[in-house]
């Protein structure tokens, strides 16, 4: 008996330790995310990331709806040309994340 409760309390022992330790590693790894994300060379690359991703998408979407128009039912087609259009006026920005407040 006396082997079992110094075993348990090895172990109870070992699970506080080890987690208290665990938890500073853990609030430690948190804490250089958070650095390493408010870094203004990451930010930077981040945001220009960000752009590019829409230039791409933005061709994409024009290269497939050129391909692709005449081949689909007449009102995919017709909302299609409606999105063409309205993005070729507004000099190619979109509205996304802007609010209408």
């Amino acid at each position: 008996m006396r082997y079992r409760l110094t075993f348990v309390a090895g172990v109870v022992l070992g699970y506080v330790l080890g987690t208290r330790a665990g938890r500073e590693r853990y609030e430690q790894l948190k804490k250089s995310a958070r650095q390493f994300a408010q870094n203004p060379a990451v930010r930077n690359t981040a945001e220009s990331a960000a752009q590019q991703g829409r230039e791409f998408a933005g061709k994409a979407y024009h290269v497939v709806s050129d391909r692709v128009g005449d081949r689909v039912p007449e009102s995919v087609a017709d909302r299609v040309r409606h999105l063409r259009d309205r993005a070729t006026h507004n000099g190619g920005e979109d509205d996304w994340g802007t609010s209408n407040t």
